[in-house]
């Protein structure tokens, strides 16, 4: 009888270990899935579907200071869900008109929420197409703030009376308007 029971508490602590180091390898199979799925609408792979607006700014040469300051201010989930936007995106040519060290010293962890303010100030929530804007027309941006449009005679769009439009682009949750001046959001009251 002895033997018997030593024989089945063998068999428990036996079990039990096996179904500890199962449940430590399930535990550790599960951390990998959750980092692999992180991420928002960025992290979608699709190759055939159109972009959106996050992957029109990254898979252009002329926008990766635009690129890096959406990721320095955690934008880049924002911008890569549903919209609808319209974003004027600065190239980096315009980024550099700015003053030696501006762009730099946004891009410091201190500096974040002028980073977001500026950004914001890049984007409006709804489409507005090129022919439905009008010259003097107010359109609100994210940040609560107003950009000014103004149109030539000759159909140019400007914003704030100094950014010109110089392209369009066509995104899955928005359109992408290339300028080529970096908006500064009024001081604040």
């Amino acid at each position: 009888m002895k033997n018997l029971i030593k024989i089945f508490s063998a068999i428990i602590i036996f079990s039990f270990f096996i179904a500890c180091n199962n449940e430590n390898k399930e535990s550790s199979t599960a951390d990998n899935t959750n980092t692999t799925t992180a991420g928002g609408q960025e992290a979608v792979q699709d190759d055939e579907s159109e972009k959106d607006i996050v992957k029109i700014a990254v898979g252009s040469k002329d926008h990766t200071t635009l690129v890096a300051a959406l990721q320095q201010a955690d934008y880049v989930t924002a911008l890569s869900n549903a919209g609808p936007f319209t974003v004027f995106a600065p190239t980096n040519a315009a980024f550099d008109k700015l003053p030696a060290g501006t762009v730099e010293g946004l891009m410091k962890a201190d500096k974040k929420l002028d980073l977001q303010n500026i950004l914001e100030y890049h984007v409006s929530i709804g489409v507005f197409k090129e022919d439905m804007m009008q010259d003097g027309q107010m359109i609100d941006q994210a940040n609560n703030k107003k950009i000014t449009i103004s149109k030539g005679a000759d159909g140019k769009i400007k914003v704030n009376g100094t950014a010109n439009i110089v392209a369009a682009i066509k995104a899955s949750n928005g359109l992408v308007y290339v300028i080529d001046e970096v908006l500064l959001p009024p001081a604040k009251n």
